[in-house]
C-alpha cells in the first residue's frame, strides 16, 4: 500500500487468543485497503495453578505497532480501535493502577465457581435473564469466583474493564465497556446495552463496578500526553469500535439481504444469524446457542463450532515426522482423494488437546466402522467433510429455533482461503456460500472507525465499501444427492437427531 496523499489512516488492533497484529486501514474515496504493519505472540502465563494474560506485554506490542503504523506517512493517522476475543477483563483500582493480570478464560478454576453461581441462579433462569449460554468461561463465573478471592483489594473505587476497554482506557484515560464485548459477559440484559443490575445483586456483585457502556463506533477521547510524548506518533482519536472481535467481523460482511447466516471461520468457527432480538427457547439453550451483541445494536444468535483447528494439528504432526506440506498441497491431495469415505465429529473432546491428530482420526473412524482414511489427502478430506457437516447441522438448527431457513451463508475469515472447505460447506448446506473478506475483524474495526470519523455514514454504508474493497467470491452447491446421503451418515455416526421444538 502506498502512502496515499488523500487516504484517510486508521489504526486497528486485532487481538486473537494465540496472537495479535496491528493494522493499518487506508480509506480512499470508496476504496479499502489493509496493511499489517506488526504482528507478536500471545501467550498466556501459567503461574503455579492459575493462567493469566501477559498484558504488560500485550501493552508493549501495542506500543510498537503504533509506532510502526503512524511512521513514514504523508498524513496523520486519525484514531486508533482495539479488538480482542471476549469474557475476559482487568480490575483497576480507584487511582487507575491495575490490580494484576487479567487471568485466562481457560482458568482451571472457573468450573468450580461457574458450579457456585448456579446454585444461586439456575441455568435456565440464567439464560433467560442475560441470553448467554452458561458456560465456565464466562465473565459471571469468573468474576464471581475472582471477586471472592480478591475482596480485600475491591473497593468502591475498583472498576471492571473488559480487555479491549482495558486497552483503551491506558491509551485514553476512559474508563468505558463497549456493548458488543460486554454482551458475551452474561451480565447484561438480555438483548439490551443494560446492566443487569439484579442479577448482580443476587450474587453480590458491587454495581459500582460496572462503568458506563458505550456503543460501537463511539470516540472514547485522544490517546493520552504520555503515549504522544513516547511514541511520538502525531494525536490521535480511541474509537471504542466493534470491540469483540467477531462483532467487528460480522460488520465487514458485504451483505445487502437481510437474511444470512454467517461462519467466521479461522482456528475455531462462530456460525450464527443477526437477528432484532435473542432467541432464549429451552431447545436454543439445550442446542448450545448463545446470544451476542452486533455493532448496529441487533443479536447474533449463534453456536461455537469446529474450524480449522484439527487440519492445522495435522499439517504439525505430519511436520514432526518429517513431511512438510503446504496448505496448497494438502487442498490439492484431499481433491483427489474419494469423498464421502469416513466422517469425524469435529468438536469431540478427543480432538480438543495438541497431539497426534492423524492418529486420533484413523483411531475413531476404526472405532466406528468406517473406512480408515489411509493417506494424508484421505484425512485432509474426512476433516473437510465434517466440518462442512457440521455446518450443515448447525445450519438446520438455526432453522429450528427460529423457524426460518437462510438462504446463502457469508463466510468470513482466514478459513475462506481453503478454498475446498467452501465448496465443500455449500455442496452440503444446499445453499451458496459467499467468502470474504479474509481480514474481517481487522476490516471492520478500520470500518467501525470510519463511522465514528464521520468519514462513513452508516454500516450499509460500510459494508458496501467492504463488497467493494474486498472481492467476494460465490460458491454454489454441487453434487447435492451424495452429500444428503453423508449428511445422513453423518448424523447417524454421530448420534444427531432433530430436536423438537
Amino acid at each position: 500500500m502506498g502512502n496515499q496523499a488523500n487516504a484517510a489512516y486508521v489504526l486497528a488492533a486485532d487481538f486473537g487468543a494465540g496472537s495479535g497484529r496491528l493494522v493499518r486501514g487506508a480509506l480512499e474515496g470508496r476504496k479499502l485497503t489493509l496493511q499489517e504493519v506488526h504482528r507478536f505472540p500471545n501467550d498466556p502465563v501459567q503461574l503455579r495453578t492459575e493462567l493469566y494474560w501477559d498484558f504488560l506485554r500485550l501493552f508493549h506490542e501495542l506500543k510498537q505497532g503504533i509506532m510502526k503504523g503512524t511512521a513514514g506517512l504523508s498524513s496523520a493517522t486519525r484514531s486508533i480501535s482495539v479488538d480482542t476475543w471476549g469474557v475476559d477483563y482487568g480490575l483497576i483500582d480507584r487511582n487507575g493502577r491495575l490490580l494484576g493480570n487479567p487471568r485466562h478464560y481457560r482458568d482451571a478454576r472457573h468450573g468450580e465457581w461457574m458450579k457456585d453461581v448456579l446454585s444461586v441462579v439456575s441455568e435456565q433462569e440464567l439464560y433467560s435473564m442475560s441470553g448467554v449460554l452458561p458456560q465456565q468461561i464466562n465473565t459471571i463465573f469468573q468474576l464471581f469466583g475472582d471477586l471472592g478471592e480478591r475482596a480485600a483489594d475491591v473497593d468502591a473505587g475498583t472498576r471492571l474493564l473488559f480487555m479491549p476497554d482495558l486497552f483503551h482506557y491506558y491509551l485514553s484515560g476512559e474508563q468505558a465497556c463497549e456493548y458488543t464485548i460486554a454482551s458475551t459477559s452474561g451480565l447484561l440484559h438480555t438483548g439490551k446495552a443494560r446492566w443487569n443490575e439484579e442479577l448482580m445483586s443476587r450474587l453480590g456483585l458491587p454495581h459500582s463496578l460496572f462503568p458506563k457502556l458505550v456503543q460501537p463506533g463511539s470516540v472514547l477521547g485522544a490517546l493520552n500526553s504520555d503515549l504522544l510524548q513516547e511514541l511520538r506518533s502525531g494525536p490521535m482519536h480511541v474509537v471504542s469500535a466493534g470491540s469483540h472481535d467477531t462483532a467487528s467481523a460480522l460488520a465487514a460482511i458485504p451483505a445487502s439481504a437481510s437474511e444470512y447466516a454467517f461462519i467466521s471461520c479461522g482456528t475455531w468457527s462462530l456460525m450464527g444469524i443477526e437477528r432484532d432480538g435473542p432467541v432464549l427457547s429451552d431447545l436454543s439453550r439445550k442446542l448450545g446457542f448463545t446470544n451476542e451483541g452486533t455493532v448496529s445494536g441487533k443479536v447474533r444468535t449463534l453456536k461455537n463450532r469446529s474450524g480449522l483447528w484439527l487440519l492445522q494439528e495435522c499439517k504439525r504432526q505430519w511436520q514432526r515426522e518429517n513431511r512438510v506440506y503446504s496448505h496448497e498441497e494438502l487442498i490439492q491431495l484431499a481433491s483427489l482423494a474419494r469423498p464421502h469415505q469416513s466422517f469425524v465429529p469435529p468438536g469431540d473432546e478427543v480432538f480438543m488437546s495438541p497431539g497426534d491428530m492423524p492418529q486420533r482420526i484413523r483411531q475413531h473412524c476404526q472405532s466406528t466402522s468406517q473406512k480408515v482414511p489411509d493417506s494424508v489427502g484421505a484425512i485432509v478430506r474426512c476433516i473437510l467433510e465434517s466440518l462442512a457437516l457440521e455446518f450443515r447441522q448447525t445450519l438446520d438448527e438455526l432453522e429450528q429455533i427460529t423457524g426460518n431457513q437462510a438462504p446463502v451463508i457469508h463466510m468470513v475469515g482466514g478459513g475462506v482461503q481453503n478454498r475446498l472447505l467452501c465448496q465443500f460447506t455449500a455442496n452440503a448446506a444446499g445453499v451458496p456460500v459467499i467468502t470474504g473478506p479474509v481480514e474481517a475483524s481487522a476490516a471492520g474495526n478500520c470500518l467501525m472507525q470510519y463511522i465514528a470519523l464521520g468519514e462513513l455514514g452508516s454500516l450499509s454504508d460500510a459494508r458496501e465499501i467492504a463488497g467493494g474493497s474486498f472481492e467476494p467470491y460465490i460458491y454454489t452447491p454441487e453434487q447435492q444427492d451424495g452429500w444428503q446421503e453423508a449428511y445422513g451418515t453423518y448424523q447417524q455416526l454421530n448420534g444427531l437427531k432433530q430436536e423438537q421444538p
